[in-house]
């Protein structure tokens, strides 16, 4: 079962990767007249509790208790495009937070650092000053576990899908306001983090809201 967990994670991060390399392809074709934007974010993440946390290797398939979160700071960049300065846009979001492990029971909490990098599929409406706006799509996340008393440094990179909906306002022709919320769900598979004794298996999500500006031309 693990086993084909971890095949099935390798093909769809495959997937995922001729996915965004065939949209690079094809965003080189979009014509002049579309509508691009670059802009910069920052925020806050809540991230959920890690949940159905189970051993990996000599010892797989043990449950553990969920592990709490800390609450962190947030930040990335976006670069997109609205073909034809219409409804549907295309858009590449990344940003980074660091929602720690709390304590354990006696044990101290552990470092993580997350990394998402998204490929979103936009619909928004076209208004002039105001351009609420919704999205989804997939997501490589790249976490980095800390080395602690319990635990070794791993680092893991699995799939996963981002939703959002924010509103942006155009303060000028070409720069806009935006808020916006972004919910992550993944799986995180840290198979290294206890050494020879195995990793853990584990959900990760998290709720994110970001301000920022974007630049359009």
């Amino acid at each position: 079962m693990m086993y084909s967990w971890r095949v099935r994670r390798q093909f769809f991060l495959s997937l995922f990767l001729s996915l965004f390399l065939l949209t690079a392809v094809a965003l080189i074709t979009i014509p002049a007249q579309a509508e691009w934007y670059v802009a910069g974010q920052a925020g806050y993440s809540f991230a959920d509790s890690l949940r159905n946390v189970t051993t990996t290797g000599p010892f797989s398939g043990i449950e553990l208790q969920d592990f709490d979160m800390k609450n962190s700071l947030a930040y990335g960049g976006k670069v997109g495009v609205y073909p034809f300065h219409g409804s549907l846009g295309f858009e590449l979001d990344v940003f980074h937070s660091t929602p720690h492990m709390k304590n354990l029971d006696n044990s101290p909490g552990i470092h993580l650092a997350v990394t998402n990098v998204g490929a979103n599929i936009l619909l928004r409406y076209p208004g002039v000053t105001f351009q609420p706006y919704l999205g989804v799509g997939p997501a490589i996340l790249i976490a980095r576990l800390s080395r602690s008393v319990e635990t070794q440094p791993d680092t893991q990179v699995s799939i996963g899908f981002n939703f959002l909906t924010g509103i942006r306002a155009f303060v000028t022709p070409k720069v806009a306001l935006f808020t916006e919320y972004k919910y992550t769900d993944a799986k995180f598979g840290f198979d290294d983090a206890f050494g020879s004794f195995g990793g853990f298996d584990s959900t990760y999500r998290a709720h994110q809201l970001f301000v920022g500006v974007s630049y359009h031309f």
